[in-house]
């Protein structure tokens, strides 16, 4: 299944709730549909969209079942379930490739443990007084380019550089093809500052046999100029900046912005270059239909921008700053995760139930790994489901944030792992990169709030949502910081948004839903 990446949901709904959407088979459309999303329900708010498809629930393969069969499943997972979620366009570009969806191939296990596929890298050079700081090395019985003398401290080696590594591209063209005194001229000819994509020996293991390794694989960790993601909520006067298109730079610009508006508060900067609204790509799109697009986004919306710096670089190396943002969605801790967990939750009833639990609540631990590791161990019982905690070194990263022995483990970075085996379990801690949280609740207020049948989430933390989102085939390597900054589109006060199905789920004879 390599190139499609499903999204993986948790889902949590409060007792006789629902999760917000309708499961829907309909006649012309193959797959599990999502429809009729609920405005503001958990479906929403955790980044479910009209029209895709459920790929596996609670990590059982779902495709192939019949519509009945899902539904019982999801109906009959509880309060929380697990989804693996593929969006129209790749579900059907998948089916017409042929693409077995049910094949894991795409996320590699070592050892019983999940790691990210490797990914070729981005490097910006830029020359100093002493040169660019590396040789370029070819064998007569190997094929391919090399980095070799890397200075270190060099030009090359602060750029990400590594000895051995393979030259594949020089500013966006390829030179496999090429004589080693022709990729020298084309050095030669760069100037001061040249993009390099490179594939150090792991990465063209990986891909040898399966297909070509192109700039659309690559990570932008190395560069030094990042796009920046702009969130923003539309103040009485709009977003407070207008959008231009430019008679000598190709694109839609930034313009204008009012001072105390949500976009100077958020930081965007006159002459910024829009490369997408809400997630999509606007390059194509004619300034009437990226105004359109901002408009219909409502009271929020989230732009990906780039300044004159970054936009340079990403054009000398021919690739799209999107990567930036894929890269970024596809991390160990999406945007959607973080925002959802401070997203306010439609209702929040102050139930009898949350009353009478209000003494026993679990225990969110966030901690971050030192030379020691977490310093805890994590116990299981073969052949029975639940993980407790053991060994918590005194003094250590766990022991620093509550952790104690015997606390039973609820989730792992948002994810509920009640259900989940020893092995995924591990595998979503290592995963985590250099920091991990926790939600734990010690044995004696487990067992009590499992016998009242209260589910535990953060809810009975007092936070203000109950949405677990993470992304699958999550990289290890650690993210950019996110910028929440913000724009002006002169909208009218949008009434409440209806959530409407496509035109293929109108009540009909020809398609099967069901509330969920």
């Amino acid at each position: 299944m390599a190139g499609y990446k499903p999204r993986v949901i948790s889902l949590t709904k409060r007792p006789g709730h629902t999760f917000g959407f309708y499961l829907r088979v309909e006649q012309g459309e193959e797959g599990h549909l999502i429809r009729c999303l609920e405005m503001g329900g958990p479906a929403e708010l955790a980044g479910m969209k009209d029209g895709d498809r459920i790929l596996r629930v609670s990590g059982t393969f779902v495709d192939g079942l019949s519509h009945s069969e899902v539904v019982d499943m999801v109906r009959n997972g509880g309060a929380s379930v697990t989804f693996h979620i593929l969006d129209e366009a790749s579900y059907k570009q998948a089916k017409a490739q042929g693409v077995n969806l049910s094949d894991p191939q795409s996320t590699p296990v070592a050892n019983g443990v999940a790691i990210q596929a490797p990914k070729p890298k981005l490097c910006y050079l830029v020359k100093s007084s002493t040169g660019f700081g590396f040789s370029l090395r070819s064998d007569k019985d190997k094929e391919g380019f090399f980095m070799t003398e890397v200075i270190p401290g060099g030009m090359a080696d602060r750029a990400g550089v590594k000895i051995n590594d393979r030259l594949l591209e020089v500013n966006g063209e390829s030179v496999e093809s090429s004589t080693h005194d022709q990729v020298v001229d084309k050095i030669k000819l760069a100037g001061s500052r040249m993009m390099f994509l490179l594939a150090d020996e792991e990465t063209e293991k990986y891909y040898k046999n399966k297909h070509k390794i192109g700039a659309w694989l690559a990570t932008t960790k190395y560069l030094p100029h990042k796009p920046r993601v702009v969130d923003m909520t539309k103040g009485p006067d709009g977003y407070g900046f207008l959008l231009r298109e430019d008679p000598i730079r190709t694109g839609h610009f930034i313009k204008d912005i009012d001072w105390g508006s949500p976009a100077e508060k958020e930081g965007l900067k006159e002459m910024d270059r829009l490369v997408a609204v809400d997630g999509n790509e606007v390059d194509c799109c004619s300034h009437e239909e990226v105004v359109d697009r901002i408009r219909e986004s409502g009271n929020k919306c989230c732009l990906l921008v780039v300044d004159k710096d970054t936009d340079k670089m990403y054009k000398q190396g021919k690739v799209s700053p999107m990567l930036f943002w894929d890269e970024m969605n596809d991390s160990n801790s999406p945007p959607s995760y973080t925002e959802a967990l401070n997203l306010p939750a439609p209702v929040r009833p102050s139930t009898a139930v949350q009353k009478r639990e209000e003494g026993f609540k679990p225990k969110l631990c966030k901690m971050e790994t030192t030379s020691a590791g977490y310093g805890f161990h994590l116990n299981g019982i073969q052949g029975e489901s639940g993980h407790y905690i053991k060994e918590v070194v005194k003094g250590g990263a766990a022991d620093r944030v509550g952790l104690e022995d015997e606390d039973i483990v609820v989730e792992v970075n948002g994810v509920n792992v009640e259900q989940s085996s020893h092995e995924e379990v591990v595998a979503l801690i290592r995963s985590s990169g250099s920091s991990l949280e926790m939600l734990v609740a010690k044995k004696s207020v487990y067992d009590q709030l499992k016998t009242k049948g209260v589910t535990i989430t953060r809810l009975l933390l007092g936070e203000t949502s109950y949405i677990q989102v993470h992304a699958v085939d999550t990289p290890k390597a650690s993210r950019e910081e996110r910028h929440e900054e913000g724009a002006r589109t002169e909208t009218p006060t949008e009434p409440a948004r209806e959530r409407t199905s496509s035109a293929s789920s109108s009540a009909s004879q020809s398609s099967v839903d069901e509330r969920l």
